[in-house]
């Protein structure tokens, strides 16, 4: 259970699809003046290195971030304008580094925290003994600290309890590593619990693309939550590489419940630009679904 580190795919292509989306949903939804409350189930250390530890051992940046930034960099110099999403989640990312070095990689929670209003609220979860330690040092190294609570709990078991939230408006990020099958099962339960008691809530669930049952089927299980409770969705999925036999992660993918109208178009622009930044060959491609309640 606490074998996964997430500094082994910081800056990954699955970062890239997960954060790239996680910004615009917060952005859309902070155009109301309400508060607003975030959740990040699975928050891991906040920030990462990536010059030494564990993504230096993986290298997934190189093929991610490294990769979209020079490919960002040598796109603007051509004289074209870089998609306003893609250059938000650059900006994020830059916002953590000094001059065009990329030395750290802002995980969601710092995406998030940075991205807070002084009304809203973020809520982090972690269970792993040395990422929760590492993750509550570096919230309260943040100017949001006060904004921030951190905890050292199941996030399946407890989401309930924080639904609705006061202002009746919020945002939860599910992106547990589901390196234990029962992740699937959890997130189906956590699901009907929270639209049972929050239906007009914002739900955005990353996963991997792998050869396990239990993946694949995820995307139809949460279309079939999702329409039973009379909510939209929208599914989309990145791959960048098509190579049978490799055990890397080549492939993922994101469900949102209460999609915001403007995400579809959003990433119908963006993603074609990332399949032709990351992919790595001809099986590079993306997919992009909705459905309207």
């Amino acid at each position: 259970m606490f074998s996964y580190r997430h500094a082994f795919h910081a800056g990954s292509h699955a970062d890239i699809l997960k954060h790239l989306t996680l910004i615009h949903l917060v952005e859309y939804l902070q155009e109301k003046p309400g508060a607003l409350t975030i959740v990040d189930t699975h928050a891991g250390a906040g920030i990462y290195s990536l010059k030494d530890g564990f993504a230096t051992v993986s290298k997934e940046a190189d093929g991610g971030i490294f990769r979209l930034k020079q490919f960002t960099q040598d796109y603007i110099q051509s004289g074209n304008p870089l998609h306003a999403g893609i250059q938000a989640y650059m900006d994020c990312v830059d916002a953590e580094n000094t001059g065009d070095e990329l030395n750290l990689y802002p995980g969601s929670p710092f995406i998030l925290a940075r991205l807070l209003r002084p009304q809203d609220r973020l809520k982090l979860f972690e269970l792993h003994p040395k990422e929760i330690d590492i993750l509550r040092h570096n919230v309260s190294q943040l100017k949001q600290a006060k904004q921030i609570d951190v905890y050292a709990e199941d996030s399946f078991a407890r989401l309930k309890g924080l639904l609705p939230p006061p202002s009746r408006r919020g945002l939860v990020l599910i992106d547990p590593s589901y390196e234990d099958k029962q992740d699937y099962r959890y997130l189906e339960t956590a699901m009907e619990e929270a639209l049972q008691r929050f239906a007009t809530g914002c739900y955005a669930i990353w996963y991997p693309i792998i050869s396990r049952r239990e993946s694949a089927a995820l995307p139809d299980r949460m279309k079939k939550i999702a329409t039973a409770h009379h909510r939209s969705w929208l599914h989309t999925e990145l791959r960048v590489e098509n190579a049978p036999g490799e055990r890397r992660l080549q492939a993922s993918g994101m469900f949102i419940i209460n999609p915001p109208w403007t995400l579809e178009k959003h990433l119908a622009q963006a993603l074609p630009i990332l399949v032709k930044a990351l992919g790595q060959d001809g099986g590079a491609q993306f997919l992009l679904k909705s459905f309207e309640a």
